[in-house]
Formats: C-alpha cells, sequence, structure tokens
C-alpha cells in the first residue's frame, strides 16, 4: 500500500544539521517576539541601529546550516545547482506581484519544493530567495534578516507536511498551508516592528509597562487593523490560487528533476578491471 508521493531528500538533515537548524530557529523566534521580551528603545532611530547587528549575527546562522550540511556529506553538485536554479526564479518571480495588495508570488514554488525536496532544502530555499530578491529589487534592509528567517520557516514546513496525501488531497493540504503561511509570515515580519509603527500614546500602541500578554493583545488588534484584512489576505489569496492551478503541474516537474537527479541513489565508484601492464607485455629486445 502506498503512504504517499515518494520524496527526493535533496539536503539531508543529519544531527548536527537539525541542531544548528534549531538553534538558529530559537535565534530567530527571539529576534521577532523581542518586543514581548524587553522593553523598546525610546527612538524608532535606535532600533534601526541594531538591525545590522541583527543582520550579521543572523547570516553566520543561517550559513552554519549550509556548512554542516557540507560537513556529513548531505550536499552534493546537483543540490547545490537545483538551489540555485530555484532561488533565481524566485527571485525573478518576486517583483511581479511584491507591493501590490498583498500579491505574493514567491511563496508557492518555496512550498511545492520544500514538499518534494525536504524540509532542510525548504529552510535554505527560502533564505536564499529572499536575499536574492532583496538584492535584485534593492530591497537590502533591516526587514530583511527577519525575511530571510521567515520565509525559511515557510520552506521547513511544507517539507514537514504529511507525505501520505495525494492527488487532489495533496494539492487542498498544500493550499491550506500556503494560506496558513501567509497569515504566520505577516504576523512575525509585523511584531518585530510594531514598538516603532505608531509611536507612543494610542489604543495599539506598544506599552513598556504592561506585562506580555497585554501588549500581545494589543499586538493582536493592531495587525488585525493593519495587516490581516489586506497584505495578508492578498499573500494567502495568492499562495492559494498559484498552489491549486499551478500546483499539480509544478510537483511533477519537480518530481521528475528530483528523479532524473536521484539524490537518495548513493554513489558507488567500481573498480575497473586491471588491464595487463605495458611493461610486462612488452619483449625485451
Amino acid at each position: 500500500m502506498s503512504g504517499g508521493p515518494a520524496r527526493a531528500t535533496a539536503l539531508r538533515v543529519g544531527p548536527r544539521a537539525a541542531a544548528v537548524l534549531v538553534l538558529a530557529s530559537v535565534i530567530g523566534l527571539g529576534m521577532f517576539c523581542w518586543p514581548l521580551l524587553s522593553p523598546p528603545q525610546p527612538q524608532a532611530i535606535a532600533h534601526s541601529g541594531q538591525a545590522p547587528l541583527m543582520f550579521v549575527l543572523l547570516l553566520p546562522v543561517i550559513l552554519a546550516v549550509v556548512l554542516a550540511e557540507i560537513s556529513e556529506g548531505g550536499i552534493d553538485p546537483k543540490t547545490l545547482a537545483l538551489l540555485g536554479v530555484l532561488a533565481a526564479v524566485n527571485a525573478a518571480l518576486r517583483p511581479l506581484g511584491a507591493g501590490t495588495a498583498g500579491i505574493e508570488t514567491v511563496f508557492f514554488l518555496l512550498i511545492l519544493a520544500g514538499r518534494v525536496f525536504g524540509p532542510g532544502f525548504g529552510y535554505a530555499l527560502g533564505a536564499i530567495s529572499l536575499f536574492a530578491s532583496a538584492l535584485l529589487t534593492a530591497g537590502v534592509g533591516p526587514w530583511l534578516p527577519f525575511q530571510m528567517m521567515a520565509a525559511g520557516w515557510v520552506g521547513l514546513g511544507a517539507g514537514l507536511l504529511p507525505r501520505r496525501p495525494s492527488g487532489r488531497a495533496e494539492i487542498a493540504l498544500l493550499a491550506g498551508y500556503g494560506v496558513v503561511a501567509a497569515y504566520v509570515f505577516g504576523f512575525l515580519m509585523n511584531l518585530w516592528f510594531w514598538p516603532f509603527a505608531l509611536g507612543d500614546g494610542t489604543q495599539l500602541s506598544f506599552d513598556p509597562e504592561a506585562g506580555p500578554l497585554a501588549n500581545l493583545h494589543t499586538f493582536f488588534l493592531y495587525t488585525l487593523a493593519t495587516s490581516t484584512f489586506g497584505w495578508d489576505t492578498g499573500r494567502a489569496v495568492t499562495n492559494a490560487i498559484a498552489l491549486c492551478v499551478l500546483g499539480p503541474a509544478v510537483l511533477a516537474t519537480l518530481r521528475r528533476a528530483a528523479r532524473r537527479a536521484a539524490f537518495d541513489v548513493p554513489v558507488t565508484f567500481a573498480t575497473a578491471a586491471s588491464a595487463p601492464s605495458t611493461d610486462q607485455g612488452a619483449t625485451t629486445r
């Protein structure tokens, strides 16, 4: 009995890489949730000075995931080539919709690739895609490390979805995940800069004297009013439509590429039959 579509693990996550990935996720979650963990600086410009430091701290963690994979033999030239091609495609797709009513064209391919090639590949593709698209669109700023981490989680989650569903059930699963991921992405991206978005004194402002639960409640109201019914919903609708319409064809293409690349086939080297030595076969004169 089939257990669902086979998955080609293009980027294996061994014990050491898994530990690095968990550490990177914990650090990233702390970066997103810092408004709930520590009071903000009195001026927004103080936080803009911290952002480059966060960028410097985050990039080595992401690179450490790749280095850990290399040291464990979980990455090869085929994987690097595929990662580069898909990241380039994502970087080219993103300007087609970003900035227009929340339409975001980068996530559907990321979700499908994470589904086909596994969580490690999905995480790396998410982070690299956002970095590449930022370079392409001149979108490098204090928000970039947060986008990279959040997109990495989207690809990671897609690779961890149950493998059993197939056919229409699989597309429905991916579309539902795309909707949830869109809202979670928007929630996280709002959280890190919320204390400086409105200033002090409004009903939706961060209160450094309130507890985490009170501030979290205020933040929910803020993100509902400013993002959820606009940008996040646009992103969710884009993900669902793209996954339903293009998902079957793209999944088939990616799985065909995975079969041809044979990521899961161990590489063996056969010893050639020893040929007669030239020196031994020569006659002396």
